[in-house]
């Protein structure tokens, strides 16, 4: 499957299981994503985001969005939108 880079994470909040994305190229719930890092290899399907604790379908590059996440992420790990 073809991949693209579409931004970084940003923070992880460990309790809730929450990463935080800067994105760079548009993102939509139902996407499925590949986060890859040094020891994260985590591939997905946006159930839901949020932008400033309001639910969005959608987000554009330069939005950081939060997202749930099935396993741990790490700061700085890469985001690709699986094609």
């Amino acid at each position: 499957m073809a991949e693209k880079e579409i931004g970084k994470v940003s923070h992880y909040f460990g309790k809730i299981s929450v990463a935080s994305l800067d994105i760079t190229a548009p993102l939509r719930v139902g996407d499925t994503i590949h986060i890859k890092g040094h020891t994260t290899d985590l591939t997905q399907e946006v159930a839901s985001m949020q932008i400033e604790h309001a639910d969005v379908q959608e987000a554009k590059p330069g939005d950081n969005v939060a997202i749930r996440v099935s396993d741990h992420v790490r700061e700085h790990d890469v985001v690709y939108k699986v094609a």
